[in-house]
């Protein structure tokens, strides 16, 4: 695995229940994209190809203006190695979790 990106999607919403709908919406489809991710309190990781969790970042935005949101802003991580492997999820906290 080549990159490791955490991505903050902050949609503006009225209230809590309706920012938490919309950024339910992304991780959905961050979900769905079959690449390992983790989902944080603040953040998602999502680790694979460099160029594919670009457009993965990319769409994210797109997802939450079509699911309500006026506008959107993201802080977005990435590690990214093309030679090698970036350091997984799994070793940095994996033994948080088991």
């Amino acid at each position: 695995m080549e990159a490791s990106v955490a991505i903050q999607s902050l949609p503006q919403a009225p209230d809590d229940e309706e920012l938490c709908r919309i950024v339910d919406e992304v991780i959905d489809y961050i979900a769905q994209q079959g690449y390992n991710y983790y989902v944080g309190p603040f953040e998602t990781t999502i680790e694979g190809p460099y160029d594919a969790l670009m457009d993965i970042v990319k769409e994210c935005q797109h997802i939450a203006i079509r699911a309500g949101a006026p506008s959107v802003a993201a802080y977005v991580k990435i590690s990214y190695k093309p030679e090698g492997e970036v350091l997984s999820i799994e070793k940095k906290i994996g033994k948080y979790h088991e």
